[in-house]
């Protein structure tokens, strides 16, 4: 695992919305590909782009965008081009290649780095960790963000925070560990019943055997992670990466020295938490209050 093909991630800045390819993004290949075929299926069907927009319900502009691959094609617009142009499936096939691509390549780094994974430990102190949100629970996080996001990179955003949570069925399993402070327990983001249904889903992922959710109370007197928000991979090979997130920026730790502080300060964090059984019952408690 090299620093390079982790550097410069970000848990809150990774869900992009939905936008032109980037011409830097390695991802373009495949988007052009996909779009010279859309293009040839097009042309064999004697239809304009413009005809073809009309027919699937997009603009003349997005087509040709698609097409030229600048633009990753959604997978409705697949399946309505499939439909409209006779490809007898071929076309929707390719959603499975495009699939990776709609989101940004610091959210495939990150998804590759969580895969590559076989231990990830986060502790977070002002909401819940990315990979254990609800959908609602995260789109209300979005729908917070100032200045404000459009309704559209709202759904984006969650869309991709969704995606990294396949993570908790992944062969083989990795090991999650989660230390959340009190207040993430307690605090209604979202409303009551997003929060509910929140406290409800840590419950669920608290009860897999790959998973441990530890509660950090807010009456604790001695605290080891006063420097804030943390995540640590640990990898294969014994390599292992952390991240440090700020207010409007991040930071990735590569070198071994300040990896130790990082195992250092999340191993006292677990022994100063409670206990995973514990935790689950505190959550169950909050849950019964609500």
């Amino acid at each position: 695992m090299t620093e390079e093909s982790v550097k410069g991630w970000s848990a809150d800045d990774l869900e992009e919305p939905d936008r032109d390819i980037d011409p830097e993004d390695d991802s373009g290949a495949v988007v052009a590909v996909v779009g010279r075929q859309i293009r040839l299926w097009r042309e064999s069907a004697g239809l304009r782009a413009g005809e073809l927009g009309a027919a699937i319900g997009y603009g003349e502009n997005q087509v040709y965008k698609v097409e030229a691959g600048k633009r990753i094609p959604k997978p409705g617009f697949l399946d309505k081009a499939d439909e409209v142009l006779g490809a007898g499936g071929k076309i929707a096939a390719l959603k499975k290649d495009v699939a990776e691509a709609r989101y940004p390549k610091k959210v495939r780094d990150l998804a590759k780095l969580e895969s590559e994974a076989v231990e990830l430990g986060a502790y977070d102190n002002h909401n819940m960790n990315g990979l254990l949100q609800t959908e609602d629970y995260a789109r209300a996080l979005y729908g917070m963000r100032r200045p404000s996001f459009a309704p559209d990179q709202v759904e984006r955003y969650v869309a991709a925070r969704m995606a990294r949570q396949e993570i908790f069925g992944r062969q083989p399993l990795t090991m999650l560990t989660f230390v959340q402070e009190e207040v993430t327990i307690r605090r209604p983001l979202g409303g009551r019943a997003v929060a509910r249904r929140q406290l409800e889903r840590l419950l669920e992922i608290g009860q897999l055997r790959n998973v441990e959710i530890q509660v950090m109370p807010t009456d604790r007197e001695d605290h080891a992670g006063m420097g804030g928000q943390l995540q640590l991979l640990k990898f294969d090979d014994g390599t292992a990466v952390g991240h440090w997130e700020g207010q409007l920026s991040s930071r990735l730790i590569s070198d071994p020295k300040e990896i130790r502080i990082v195992e250092l300060r999340y191993g006292i964090l677990r022994a100063q938490a409670l206990t995973p059984r514990e935790s689950l019952a505190f959550i169950e408690k909050v849950l019964g209050e609500s």
